[in-house]
């Protein structure tokens, strides 16, 4: 495969998305098992279509652009997963493009070929999870243009204005996924070291950075939310989470091949580093720093998943070409990619279909489980108490509490008054007709709120009200 790929003529941007299409045609003709963080993402991008705004009407911790595109995706197609699949893949095909066209056009190896999209291909599919279009994939698409940005100020003498551009696609992509602000950092060091912007340049990339922030400001200013941001999106970010062990155990071998590689390739530098010139050397380093910044995302992350290591794709792909570059017998380089290949394809397929006995790749943690709930409550606005997002796939949420970790900040905190206030108000302006309370806190709610006690009733199912 590496032989074909090896050269570089336009028709093998055919054959390298037919590939991909190949690859991942046969989860998407199967009916696939919804999500968690998909079933999150589409009840936002429904409650914003009827009109709710984002962090004051719906309290979740999606950044403002995702959500935005979820809305869009539900006004065209209604929940609907195969809709993110299908858009997921069209932004994959988008980064394998871009990153295959610009490591060619800017000379990044020492040969044009068809290896980085190839590689970067692979790597995408690092599990099943992968094919749902998450905001950690939409946020590395702009991470990808400012990374093109910034290769052209290296071919330079010195840095240009064009270094705004850096900071406006970092501030997009933080806008997409909100720990993406770190590569804020990555910029401005890669600037600092490898070329030789000014203090007036260094201010335009973080002028940049910062002016889709203030436009969304401006947005929630306008609409007396800020406040609601603040608690919502802000402050959320840095929420210590605590995960599930077996989360780290699919984690570990969707990463063991991709990140091996890569590995392999910054080491085999070290033998043949006077083979690349002196733009090729810079461009190793910020790929580096940029591995390093991903790494210091992960305390972000609001869930492990392969699907929010997908920034890691980049630099890992990046490195992983110059193993296969630098291996001096073909044949050698073939069976190792030929044997990743194989291996990747089998944990991506094994998720799905069970190929491997055993739990290794289910992500069964990630599932909308089947709910108990009677079959009563069918297409009905509810609200669930607690973390588990099951109830909702047949109903619609009702009341801003969507995020259960920040529904506390109300419904934990009854001994206060404006806290009651607001439940009250919440209630009143979008009543639920049932009431899932998981953590049980309803009982408590209703002896502080004795009118909406005299709206519910408690029914012959345990922790379930419903609305006289």
């Amino acid at each position: 495969m590496l032989s074909f790929f090896r050269s570089y003529f336009s028709y093998q941007y055919v054959a390298l998305l037919g590939l991909l299409v190949l690859i991942r045609l046969p989860l998407l003709l199967r009916p696939m098992p919804l999500l968690i963080p998909e079933l999150n993402w589409m009840l936002v991008g429904e409650q914003m279509g009827a009109g709710h705004l984002l962090y004051r009407d719906v309290w979740d911790s999606i950044s403002p652009l995702s959500a935005t595109v979820y809305w869009g995706l539900h006004s065209l197609f209604g929940r609907s997963a195969l809709a993110l699949h299908l858009a997921a893949t069209i932004v994959s095909v988008f980064q394998i493009v871009y990153f295959n066209y610009l490591t060619n056009a800017r000379d990044v190896y020492s040969d044009r070929s068809f290896w980085p999209g190839l590689v970067y291909m692979l790597f995408l599919h690092l599990s099943f999870d992968c094919l749902t279009l998450s905001p950690v994939l939409m946020s590395t698409s702009f991470l990808l243009l400012a990374f093109g940005t910034l290769i052209r100020q290296m071919e330079r003498r010195g840095a240009t204005d064009e270094v705004f551009e850096v900071g406006f696609y970092l501030g997009l992509a933080a806008l997409f996924y909100l720990p993406s602000a770190l590569f804020i950092v990555w910029a401005s060091v890669s600037l600092l070291l490898y070329t030789g912007a000014t203090f007036r340049q260094h201010s335009l990339t973080f002028f940049g950075f910062l002016f889709p922030f203030a436009v969304m400001v401006l947005f929630y200013y306008m609409r007396d939310g800020l406040d609601d941001v603040n608690r919502n999106l802000l402050s959320s970010v840095f929420r210590v989470r605590q995960y599930n062990l077996s989360d780290f155990q699919s984690l570990l071998f969707s990463l063991l091949i991709p990140m091996g590689l890569g590995i392999l390739g910054f080491v085999s530098l070290f033998d043949t580093r006077n083979r690349y010139v002196n733009v090729q050397q810079r461009i190793q380093q910020i790929m580096m720093l940029w591995f390093v910044t991903a790494v210091l995302t992960i305390a972000l992350v609001p869930f492990l998943a392969p699907m929010s290591f997908l920034s890691f794709v980049p630099p890992m792909a990046y490195f992983a070409v110059f193993y296969f570059e630098n291996q001096r017998k073909s044949w050698l380089a073939e069976t190792a990619f030929g044997l990743s290949f194989a291996l990747m394809l089998l944990l991506f397929y094994q998720g799905l279909l069970g190929l491997i006995p055993g739990q290794l790749g289910q992500l069964t943690n990630l599932r909308v489980q089947k709910t108990s709930l009677p079959a009563v409550i069918r297409n009905e606005p509810i609200l669930v108490i607690g973390e588990d997002l099951s109830a909702y796939r047949d109903n619609r949420p009702a009341t801003p509490y969507l995020n259960w970790d920040l529904a506390q900040y109300d419904l934990k905190n009854l001994d206060n008054y404006q806290a009651v206030v607001h439940v009250f108000d919440n209630f009143r302006n979008d009543p639920p007709t049932f009431i899932i309370d998981r953590e049980q806190v309803v009982g408590k709610l209703f002896q502080r709120v004795p009118a909406l006690a005299a709206r519910y009733e408690k029914t012959a199912y345990p922790d379930v009200y419903k609305l006289k």
